[in-house]
């Protein structure tokens, strides 16, 4: 290479070089590391000379080179790249993996050096590449191809995206150097922007398992679906989750954890897995469509996890998900393999009893001392107990979930005494081995799988008291963790003993609250308490009174501590979410249809505000199949009531027809019950479902009607839904006055109605008559208390819209930024509740083009990106952080007058 008396100046190309694990090659080479380092220099030297490249300094295995043409530079570097994978090395593993970077920017050399920031640029270019790899910035590319040589006969560039330099603000375009000679696939680059994924964050170290996370990183590399296959608290999710997280560089889109363990039925795991894409559905859609056409041009990795809880759904959306795009890769954990073509099941094995090669621990052993050490206090395990720990490892197979369970008795018992048990309590188990299904009796792994899961919390069970053991066996109904009054409505007498004792032999975790303590069972002690609940006759029972709490835990969130009506707050509905389901399971399929489309009731509103109205449906068709195969009777203005939530809930899907159709079966049934209440919230429900298909004519005589009908009958409060649908019939019509002073007259009935009122729809509706008005002081008064009164009772739905209203008054006071941000926001958040736009739709579709064309493209979407990433709690107090318009320099309120 040139001299150093020749320095480029203006537009000058600098590259830097390295070897990639050039530590690790030393240490592996010792002596023969020298001259490697050596002929690496001279290659590269020879192949840079041949473009007047200037070398500045040599350090170590570093290179800094200058060029005055971009294109000479990168066609040397391929040479460079091609010369060093000629060269005959001492042996293949001798070979140095050259990393190169270069960019381009203007410097003036003085003193014999450079001192612009463009070095530093190209230095981390350099160090965003891997060896074997030619990475150079944009400047360098722009620079390529408008001056100098070109690039060689078949060199280009390849765009590998925006990326974060390290110690740079903004984000750099890098382009990766393809040429014949060069390899191609590489990790992304080295940069401080980290990959998409959602995996789980542990709580917990992970010990050992560097063979198995390894041979599943393997396998992921070779093929597309691969099953990690195991017993319950095996660690199948632990390791597939520890794995995964090694490879995301590999997935240039991400990979996606979905759990599986809670969806409740089949249909939902395509909705389960499109939340954790991202993706909502969309009406008149399949679910597993959207997913599908969302993966075709993809490279990503899905990570189903406990995919046996709905084995038949899981095994139809993987066959769908590698069908879409050949870039698609699954990691699934199941307890069976998902019987699919291409599927490489590998089995997890229990964690390693025999002890290390260099004399260390086992990982079995190992996870123990961990976990033991945490259990006492954070104090180390005595070198006397390692023997007695690693007896107890040994005895329980090395199993993970026995392991965690055995540390928690450390509290309580020496490692000598532990030891001295364990053995005992295993030597008893047969006894609680399941019996197999005769339609099982080939699957013998399967069941022997469940039989060691059941030696891993067996031996727990088997030193319980009557009292204890039944509590254990009651308790696993709920599905969620409970506190102690829910426990004394379950259990017969005191229950305080018998819990203590199963916190203290860790079959329940003690989690303190601000108030007071919940107890939560861990789902395979859950399963195996189940079993026995079910093979002591006592299923029924304690069903049964998990469905009577539940109904009175429903009944209770309605109600203030001294038995009134209270407004309905959704919040007090979403820790009994999970219960509630667990009722409904048992009320479609054992137990009392009519009981369930009550419990159903209580979880109508609670599904509509949080995007989960296809779930409400899907319970509500299986309970109408529960009371066709049963006979059992039910009044008729208790159906009349389910199907009008079905109604509802059509309709918030979209869904108009099957709402119409469900409201008129409804209203057939509330005619036959003879309850003009009844009747009146049914027809007044029917309005808002004509006005969206343009029977505009009909649905303001119904509503009319049913207004008129409801006052003669005593029932005015049950119509006010007729009210709403009245006054955005008089909103759209642009009959304002009378719109303003219907809602006036309805804010009583809103009022006198503690299941609705706080959705503050009255409010809502007014603000939207005030926007028309243009009447930006009262639009913004009612809009503010809507929206507080809504976020404050957990209707997140109604707040979606409440957030487009104030968006529009935003633009209308000609603050076009925030109005932006608070339709993405708004947006964001119903996608994330999979909803439609609902009545105001097109409202807000028009507005927002409007503020684009005010706004311009690009300021329009900067903004609304913006409010995109904005959570719905954010969103909110960024509505709330808006000035009112009374207190805006300029406001009539403070003009002086004359």
């Amino acid at each position: 290479m040139s001299g150093r008396t020749h320095l480029p100046s203006g537009l000058v190309t600098f590259l830097f070089t390295d070897i990639e694990g050039s530590t690790r090659l030393a240490q592996m080479l010792g002596a023969g590391y020298r001259p490697v380092l050596h002929e690496h220099r001279e290659v590269i030297r020879r192949a840079l000379s041949k473009a007047d490249g200037v070398e500045l300094f040599t350090e170590g295995d570093s290179l800094f080179v200058a060029f005055a043409d971009a294109a000479a530079a990168l066609n040397a570097c391929a040479e460079a790249q091609r010369e060093l994978a000629a060269h005959n090395w001492p042996s293949p593993e001798a070979r140095p993996r050259v990393r190169m970077g270069l960019h381009t920017g203007f410097a003036e050399p003085y003193g014999g050096e450079y001192t612009s920031p463009e070095v530093h640029r190209a230095a981390r270019v350099a160090a965003a590449a891997h060896g074997g790899q030619v990475l150079c910035s944009a400047a360098t590319a722009a620079r390529a191809g408008v001056a100098g040589a070109p690039l060689d006969d078949d060199a280009w560039l390849l765009d590998l995206g925006l990326h974060r330099l390290r110690g740079f603000d903004g984000f750099e375009r890098i382009f990766q150097l393809v040429a014949p000679g060069l390899d191609r696939q590489f990790p992304r680059p080295r940069t401080i922007d980290a990959p998409a994924h959602n995996l789980p964050v542990q709580t917990t170290r992970f010990i050992g398992r560097a063979a198995e996370r390894a041979a599943v990183r393997d396998l992921i590399g070779r093929h597309r679906l691969v099953t990690v296959v195991g017993a319950g608290g095996a660690g199948k999710t632990r390791v597939a989750v520890e794995a995964a997280g090694e490879i995301v560089e590999q997935f240039r889109d991400g990979v996606w954890f979905a759990d599986l363990s809670a969806v409740a039925t089949g249909d939902l795991v395509d909705v389960s897995v499109a939340a954790a894409l991202g993706l909502r559905p969309e009406p008149g859609r399949p679910v597993g469509q959207t997913i599908a056409d969302h993966v075709r041009d993809r490279r990503l990795l899905v990570l189903l996890d406990t995919s046996d809880a709905q084995l038949p759904a899981a095994r139809r959306l993987v066959a769908r998900l590698l069908a879409a795009g050949p870039e698609v890769a699954v990691l699934a954990t199941s307890r069976e393999p998902l019987g699919l073509a291409g599927e490489v099941v590998w089995r997890i094995p229990p964690l390693s009893v025999e002890a290390a090669s260099g004399g260390g621990f086992s990982d079995a052993v190992a996870l123990l001392v961990d976990r033991a050490s945490a259990a006492r206090g954070g104090r180390p395990a005595e070198p006397g107990d390692i023997a007695h720990l690693t007896r107890v490892a040994s005895a329980l197979e090395g199993l993970p979930l026995a392991l965690e369970l055995a540390a928690a008795r450390l509290r309580l018992l020496s490692a000598a005494q532990l030891a001295d048990r364990i053995g005992d309590v295993l030597g008893t188990l047969d006894a609680g081995s399941p019996v197999v299904s005769p339609d099982l009796k080939d699957l013998s792994d399967s069941s022997d799988r469940h039989r060691t899961m059941q030696a891993a919390v067996g031996w727990s069970y088997r030193t319980l008291d009557p009292r204890s053991a039944r509590l254990l066996r009651w308790l696993s109904v709920f599905a969620s963790p409970v506190d102690l009054p829910a426990i004394e409505w379950l259990h017969d007498g005191d229950p305080l003993d018998p819990l203590a004792t199963l916190v203290d032999k860790s079959l329940l975790q003690a989690e303190a609250g601000a108030t007071s303590a919940t107890y939560r069972m861990l789902d395979p002690i859950r399963a195996y308490a189940a079993r026995l609940l079910l093979e002591a006759g006592e299923e029924e029972s304690a069903r049964e009174r998990h469905v009577a709490w539940c109904l009175q835990a429903a009944h209770d969130a309605y109600l203030d501590p001294e038995g009134r009506p209270v407004t309905l707050s959704l919040y007090t509905l979403d820790p009994l979410a999970d219960e509630l389901r667990a009722a409904l399971h048992w009320t479609v399929t054992r137990g009392s249809a009519r009981q369930g489309l009550a419990l159903a009731g209580s979880l109508d509103q609670w599904w509509r505000e949080r995007g989960l109205v296809r779930e409400g449906r899907m319970w509500l068709f299986r309970l109408y199949e529960r009371i066709s195969a049963t006979g059992e009777p039910v009044p008729d203005a208790e159906l009349a009531a389910a199907y009008h939530m079905h109604s509802l809930h059509a309709g918030a899907d979209g869904e108009t027809v099957e709402e119409l159709r469900f409201s008129q079966r409804a209203e057939s049934a509330a005619r036959r019950a003879g309850d003009p209440g009844l009747i009146a919230r049914i027809l007044s429900a029917r309005g808002a479902p004509l006005l969206e298909m343009g029977r505009t004519e009909e649905a303001e005589r119904l509503c009319r009607d049913v207004i008129a009908w409801s006052e003669d009958q005593g029932v005015a409060g049950e119509a006010v839904f007729a009210v709403y649908a009245l006054a955005q019939l008089l909103w759209r019509r642009g009959a304002l006055d009378e719109a303003a002073g219907l809602l006036a007259s309805a804010r009583p009935l809103e009022n006198s109605r503690p299941m609705d009122r706080g959705r503050r729809t009255v409010d809502m509706l007014l603000g939207m008559v005030a926007l028309s008005r243009g009447d930006l002081v009262a639009a913004h008064d009612h809009l503010i208390v809507a929206l507080r009164s809504r976020m404050t009772h957990g209707f997140h739905l109604r707040v979606c819209e409440s957030l487009n209203a104030m968006a529009v008054r935003c633009a209308l006071a000609e603050d076009a930024e925030t109005a932006a941000r608070l339709f993405g926001a708004a947006q964001a958040t119903r996608i994330r509740l999979r909803c439609s736009t609902g009545a105001f739709g097109a409202y807000w579709t028009e507005q927002q083009a409007t503020l684009r064309t005010a706004m311009g493209d690009a300021a329009f979407d900067t903004a609304y990106a913006a409010g995109g990433t904005l959570s719905l709690e954010e969103s909110v107090a960024l509505a709330l952080t808006i000035e009112h318009p009374d207190l805006i320099a300029g406001s009539i309120r403070f003009s002086t007058v004359e």
